[in-house]
């Protein structure tokens, strides 16, 4: 499908949205308009591998007969139901019984069967309880489908929600939909859905061009990123990973086999739900990929709460896009915690050097981290200028990156990319400043693709370019005070000319030279015509 298609395809599913939310808000919609679509592709997938599975006793109905042809099969082949499908968890990594098929919905909800929600009930359970080996438990809690939003009645809701999947059906029915295009649709309508919910969609979308730059700049070799790619990244982390496409970004760069585990973690509750689905629907098995709910700063997910530096999780790669200047409250303990013993706490106004510490905590030897953060970062005094001196002396900063303002639909102030590195070879910081490299929209500005292109570049090789890049040596930050505000060393103001003084003066000399001839000239008028001379 190309892009023209999938904008089509994304605005086909938008429209409908707007259209039938009536009195729900956008965030309450979302989660309807999603949840069907992740049952559209996981149910497509699995038909599509139980026909190869089964070959040429796959059913074949007649034009007018509307059921799932698996669901046929089950009823005429009881006693084999239960060797298929443990043939298909091994091929598939999941079942889903024909009843809850996405077919099977859809033919109910054409009909206006009483029994949708019923069904649908069912399903969500199914799925989330028995389908996968791992269960995915709450996977659709957010979804309530006896809200009165839907209709007061029972009979209402089942109505309305005959009607949501009616129109959805035929939407997508019109487009050839393979599994990586209803990825990208369901990418799509979370940067729609996040463009109606204002600030926010800060807690849960990162912009594709944002997410591009970091998950370029993680994928290329920590200590020489001029030799390109690395082979493989064992482990990724995003511990603020919201929707999930930051690491979806990050497994595209690397492609399917570059990458070995992917770990995620997002506080918000519906918000992780929605990186659960995004993850399978983008072909990821539920062995490839571990997401927890939970705080990140409380640092509750056992996997992360190893204390044995043997035994830690240590990632080549980290990404996050954390929430900007979140205010937290550390207690005392929080002081001798592992994660900032060594450089202390993050004030209790802004937890941005919280979340970077946490994720540099988990950073491999060999790895790369990229996190966006607010410009504050870079300057401010207190706890916060103490981190930076102690990550400065470390050597673990490693480029600098200035962004355009208003990237964010959570946020207009402009914000910066860190780079951080265990051990990185250059002595000197790379500050990049992109502040100016932009293309201007009515809401949101955007960067261009060359825009992308000429910072992943100049990180790449580390390119110097006046009034845009600059290494900079550690002395010079250290007499700074280890101040990193970008515009100290990368200022994208244009020099004034330089004057020449012999030629200015030689230029006013001859000007007054031709106004004394012009006024003696003009005075032997004014003598001839008897009038007072000037």
């Amino acid at each position: 499908m190309t892009r023209d298609q999938l904008s089509q395809l994304g605005k086909t599913l938008w429209a409908i949205a707007d259209d039938l939310r009536g009195a729900m808000n956008a965030d309450d919609f979302r989660d309807y308009m999603l949840s069907f679509l992740f049952l559209r592709y996981l149910s497509d997938n699995y038909e599509a591998a139980a026909k190869k599975e089964l070959g040429p006793d796959y059913p074949k109905l007649a034009d007018d007969d509307r059921r799932a042809p698996l669901a046929v099969w089950y009823e005429d082949n009881a006693e084999d139901v239960a060797a298929f499908e443990k043939q298909m968890r091994r091929k598939m990594h999941y079942v889903i019984h024909p009843d809850y098929l996405w077919s099977s919905i859809a033919e109910l909800a054409r009909t206006q069967d009483e029994e949708l929600l019923q069904t649908l009930a069912g399903g969500f359970k199914h799925i989330e309880n028995e389908s996968f080996a791992s269960t995915f438990q709450g996977l659709f809690s957010e979804i309530n489908l006896r809200s009165e939003k839907l209709g007061r009645t029972l009979a209402d809701q089942n109505r309305k929600l005959c009607t949501i999947i009616t129109k959805i059906a035929k939407g997508i029915a019109r487009f050839s939909t393979g599994s990586d295009i209803l990825g990208d649709a369901y990418e799509y309508l979370i940067g729609q859905f996040a463009a109606g919910s204002g600030k926010k969609a800060g807690e849960f979308y990162t912009p594709q061009s944002v997410s591009t730059i970091l998950s370029r700049i993680v994928t290329l070799d920590s200590q020489e990123p001029s030799t390109g790619k690395k082979k493989k990244l064992n482990r990724v982390l995003d511990f603020a990973c919201g929707s999930g496409s930051l690491l979806l970004n990050v497994r595209n760069q690397m492609g399917p086999r570059g990458i070995g585990m992917i770990y995620g973690q997002e506080k918000n509750i519906t918000t992780y739900n929605l990186a659960r689905m995004n993850m399978l629907l983008h072909g990821m098995k539920d062995t490839e990929f571990q997401i927890h709910h939970g705080d990140t700063l409380e640092n509750d997910w056992a996997i992360l709460n190893e204390r044995n530096p043997a035994k830690k999780l240590q990632c080549d790669a980290v990404v996050a896009n954390p929430p900007f200047s979140y205010r937290w409250e550390p207690d005392e303990a929080m002081g001798e915690d592992f994660r900032f013993e060594s450089h202390g706490l993050a004030p209790k106004s802004a937890a941005d050097f919280a979340f970077l510490l946490h994720g540099l905590h988990f950073l491999s030897d060999e790895g790369t981290m990229a996190i966006v953060l607010p410009h504050g970062v870079l300057f401010r005094g207190g706890a916060e200028a103490r981190i930076r001196t102690k990550l400065l002396k470390d050597g673990h900063i490693d480029t600098v990156i200035g962004l355009p303002s208003n990237l964010f639909f959570s946020t207009g102030i402009p914000v910066c990319i860190l780079v951080l590195k265990k051990c990185k070879k250059p002595d000197d910081v790379l500050f990049i400043n992109a502040s100016e490299h932009f293309e201007k929209g009515k809401r949101q500005n955007a960067l261009r693709p060359v825009d992308i292109d000429k910072i992943v570049d100049t990180y790449q090789y580390r390119k110097e370019e006046e009034r845009y890049a600059r290494r900079v040596s550690r002395e010079e930050i250290e007499k700074n005070d280890d101040n990193l505000n970008i515009s100290r060393y990368v200022s994208t103001a244009k020099p004034e000319p330089e004057v020449d003084l012999d030629d200015v003066h030689k230029k006013l000399t001859a000007i007054e030279q031709r106004i004394s001839q012009t006024t003696e000239t003009h005075n032997q008028f004014l003598k001839a015509l008897g009038l007072p001379i000037l």
